[in-house]
């Protein structure tokens, strides 16, 4: 049976490292994971409670393609309350997870073999999912002095550009884009006719200063967000997409071919999720208590050389001086410490064997002890 040019994308390592991780915990190993993206918690209880009512009364068929009204209406006010915009809700689009909304994304503004910029390091799946969709990912190496993130000029000097994607809070770093550096970017796309589109999918687990989101400064771009993160709904594939009013149809159609709707049972616990405020301050918090944990452990460890996140969960450390293959130190932790990291090459495929990628979205009682682990290990090595 044949199979396709464009489907040979490049593995989701922390996806196999995952597997490895299960492996070693079948044979009865305790596994500290700092690894994967995904919070230790679940959904809130209050969307637990919500949608196991629901499901007493009603079937849960298909919704329409865009999505329940009143979760629409509910995601808008988010908006409202969190960066003081007034957003219409028919510009919301639910989705089946951020993933299905990067793909309505590139198959509404881009035509094939078109050129895209991304960062790196970055998340790994922006470069597959283009590449699948037959469209060039076109890597930026972001500096540290720049905190990893693109600068405008980065960005001018790439030819033929047809769209920017960028992430802040961003994955694998953590680092954020302020009111001014965001507002060059999307300044610098419109004057090439590029497209912007803005991954927030981390907005709402910050630190120090809250994230700016792209509709402060523009509604001639395209947000990216989820229930993944700050609302701890993982497993349950669910997001949403904000475009500009003109773009709402076609991928309308879009979505109505290619996914019918999100799953239904996860909009309503989504609904319900937005509501659970002290829930998701608590898990917060503990965000909180396990950066400050891992800012003192790391250096103690030997990873001394990273930066602190401004948000979401991860802190990304240039090994440069401990090693030149991240994926074997990262094989190495796993066998010997019992503590799943991430190595770089997931996030940038030029210096990626030069960096290790640790989550601290778990519980704050296996940070410390995978931070002890590490301690251990990186003293055996010595």
């Amino acid at each position: 049976m044949r199979i396709s040019r464009r489907s040979d994308v490049d593995p989701f390592i922390v996806m196999d490292v995952m597997e490895a991780a299960r492996v070693y915990e079948a044979a009865g190993h305790h596994i500290i994971h700092m690894e994967v993206g995904q919070p230790g918690t679940g959904a809130p209880a209050g969307a637990i409670d919500r949608l196991a009512a629901e499901m007493q009364r009603d079937p849960l068929g298909y919704t329409v393609a865009l999505g329940r009204v009143d979760l629409r209406a509910r995601i808008a006010r988010l908006y409202k309350d969190w960066y003081g915009v007034d957003l219409a809700p028919e510009r919301v689009v639910v989705t089946a997870g951020s993933s299905a909304g990067f793909v309505l994304a590139f198959l509404t503004l881009f035509e094939a073999g078109e050129r895209v910029a991304v960062g790196e390091p970055g998340y790994p799946s922006y470069r597959n999912i283009l590449k699948a969709l037959n469209l060039d990912a076109v890597g930026i190496p972001t500096r540290a002095e720049n905190r990893f993130q693109p600068v405008p000029e980065e960005v001018a000097a790439i030819d033929d550009l047809a769209g920017l994607l960028v992430a802040s809070p961003a994955n694998p770093t953590g680092t954020m884009l302020d009111h001014k550096a965001l507002e060059g970017l999307i300044d610098t796309c419109d004057a090439r006719g590029a497209a912007f589109i803005s991954d927030e999918i981390y907005h709402g687990i910050q630190y120090e200063n809250r994230a700016v989101s792209a509709l402060e400064i523009s509604d001639d771009v395209v947000i990216i967000n989820s229930f993944s993160k700050y609302f701890s709904m993982t497993g349950w594939r669910i997001g949403w997409m904000v475009v500009p009013e003109s773009h709402v149809r076609q991928i309308e159609r879009l979505a109505q071919n290619m996914f019918i709707c999100a799953p239904h049972a996860s909009q309503l616990a989504a609904l319900a999720a937005m509501d659970c405020t002290d829930e998701l301050q608590a898990n917060l918090d503990v965000y909180r208590q396990n950066r400050a944990l891992m800012l003192e452990g790391l250096p103690k460890a030997g990873f001394d050389r990273i930066a602190p996140p401004d948000g979401a969960f991860y802190f990304y450390a240039d090994v440069s001086e401990i090693t030149d293959d991240s994926e074997k130190l990262a094989r190495e932790i796993l066998e010997q410490a019992g503590v799943a990291v991430t190595p770089g090459l997931d996030f940038d495929p030029v210096r990626g064997r030069q960096g290790l990628r640790f989550s601290y979205a778990r519980s704050t009682e296996d940070i410390r002890e995978g931070l002890r682990r590490l301690r251990d290990f990186m003293a055996s090595r010595r």
